[in-house]
C-alpha cells in the first residue's frame, strides 16, 4: 500500500470518487485552479474539468444551498468550505434545509452532500481559525458528523460519507493535513460511519476521543504506562451517529472513563457522551467520568497551549478518574 500524509489521502477519496460517480461535484473558495488553501483538490480540476470541481464565490451561504438544491435533484456535491469558523453565513441552509428534507418529504428527498472544512487549534490562527465547534453540527437532528484521526481512515470515512444518502459534516483538524503519514489502501476503502476505532488496548482507564485528540492522548498513554497505568484508548471517528456500544463495552473491562475533546467544556460533545453513559450504564463505573477539554472561553491567540489539552492535563484526568488526585 502506497504511504500518504493526510491531506493526499483525502486527495485520493475525491479523485476515486469523481472517477467513478459523475453525480459527485467538488467547489467552495478557490478549491479549483489553487486546489484549496491546503491544497487538499490539487489537480482535480485539471483532471476533472470546470464542471466537476470548480471555484466559488466567497459566500458560505451561497454555497451550501447551492449543494443542498444540487443534493435534492441527484448529485453528489462535496463542498468545502475553507475553515470551519467561516461557515456560520451558511448555518442556515444546513440547519433548516439539508437536515431537514428527507423528514419534510415523507422520505421522497434526500440530501447526499458532504460539507468538508478545516477545524482546531494549535496552530497559531487565532479566534477565527481555530475553533472546534463540532457540537454544533452534532445538535441538529439528521445531518452526520464525522472526524477522522488518521490518513487511512480520512480516506475511508470520506468514501462513505460522499456514497451516504444523508447530509455529512466533515471535519479535519488542520494540523494533521501534513504532519501524519501511513499507508493508506489502493481504489476503493469503505470505513463505515458510527464505528469507534480501538486505537490501544488498556485494562485501567477507557479513554473516549476523537481527532487531533487521539495522537495527544497517545503521548499520556505511553507516559502512564511508565507508571503503571493503562489506557484502553477508544477513537470515535464518527460523532454522530456515535458507537455507544464500544464505549459500554470497554468500560465492562476498565470500569473508568475519561473524555478528551479540545471543544470547550460546557454543552461540548464530551458532556454528551458523559450523559450517555451516565444513563445506559452508570453501574459499571467505579469512580468519576472525567472530561478533559478545552476553556470556556474564545479560542485565545497567544494562550493557545494553555488552552488545548495535553498529556500533562490527559495524564491529570486520568488519575482523577482513578481516584489517585482530587
Amino acid at each position: 500500500m502506497p504511504v500518504m500524509n493526510f491531506a493526499q489521502a483525502l486527495r485520493d477519496a475525491l479523485r476515486y470518487e469523481l472517477a467513478h460517480d459523475d453525480a459527485v461535484v467538488v467547489f467552495g473558495e478557490d478549491v479549483g485552479k489553487r486546489g484549496g488553501v491546503f491544497n487538499i483538490t490539487e489537480g482535480l480540476q485539471e483532471q476533472f474539468g470546470e464542471e466537476r470541481v470548480f471555484d466559488t464565490p466567497l459566500d458560505e451561504n451561497g454555497i451550501l444551498g447551492m449543494a443542498v438544491g444540487m443534493a435534492v435533484m441527484g448529485l453528489r456535491p462535496v463542498a468545502e468550505i475553507q475553515f470551519v469558523d467561516y461557515l456560520w453565513p451558511g448555518y442556515d441552509p444546513l440547519y433548516s434545509e439539508a437536515a431537514k428534507i428527507r423528514f419534510r418529504s415523507g422520505n421522497q428527498f434526500h440530501v447526499p452532500m458532504v460539507v468538508r472544512s478545516p477545524y482546531g487549534g494549535l496552530v497559531g490562527g487565532g479566534l477565527y481559525h481555530s475553533q472546534s465547534p463540532e457540537a454544533l453540527f452534532a445538535h441538529v437532528a439528521g445531518l452526520k458528523v464525522v472526524i477522522p484521526s488518521t490518513p487511512s481512515d480520512a480516506k475511508g470515512l470520506l468514501i462513505a460519507s460522499i456514497r451516504d444518502d444523508d447530509p455529512v459534516v466533515f471535519l479535519e483538524h488542520k494540523r494533521m493535513y501534513y504532519a501524519l503519514k501511513e499507508e493508506v489502501p489502493e481504489g476503493e476503502h469503505v470505513v463505515p460511519l458510527g464505528k469507534a476505532r480501538t486505537v490501544r488496548e488498556g485494562e485501567d482507564v477507557t479513554v473516549v476521543t476523537y481527532g487531533m485528540m487521539v495522537h495527544e492522548t497517545l503521548k499520556a498513554a505511553e507516559k502512564l504506562e511508565k507508571e503503571g497505568i493503562s489506557l484502553h484508548i477508544l477513537d470515535l471517528r464518527t460523532l454522530i451517529p456515535f458507537d455507544g456500544d464500544a464505549i459500554l463495552h470497554s468500560l465492562e473491562r476498565t470500569g473508568r472513563l475519561v473524555i478528551v475533546a479540545e471543544a470547550p467544556r460546557t454543552v461540548s460533545f464530551a458532556s454528551e457522551i458523559a450523559a450517555f453513559v451516565a444513563e445506559a450504564a452508570v453501574d459499571l463505573l467505579d469512580g468519576p467520568v472525567v472530561r478533559v477539554t478545552g476553556w470556556d472561553m474564545p479560542f485565545p491567540f497567544k494562550l493557545e497551549k494553555h488552552y488545548m489539552p495535553n498529556v500533562t492535563r490527559i495524564a491529570r484526568g486520568v488519575k482523577r478518574a482513578l481516584s489517585l488526585l482530587p
